[in-house]
């Protein structure tokens, strides 16, 4: 299981996540306008989920309906 970045994250890209990560595994480019996790480097901690500001963050069995297609978006993002 991973955790996912959704919908919210959009537009305000804040990094707290990444600063929480102990593994490491949440990533961007200057041009993406959200962070995304890699499912192979997550290590399901959760450690993300609380800080983010605008609750952007799923853990992938619990990523609302509307949403769940950011599953596929952030494991595209480093699979591409």
């Amino acid at each position: 299981m991973t955790y996912v970045i959704a919908q919210p994250c959009i537009g305000t890209k804040d990094a707290s996540c990444v600063d929480v990560c102990p593994v490491d595994c949440i990533h961007t480019t200057d041009d993406e306008e959200m962070y995304y996790i890699d499912p192979d480097e997550c290590i399901d901690c959760g450690a993300c989920e609380p800080v983010c500001p605008v609750s952007a963050i799923y853990p992938e069995d619990a990523v609302p309906e509307e949403w769940v297609h950011f599953i596929d978006i952030n494991a595209d993002f480093f699979f591409q």
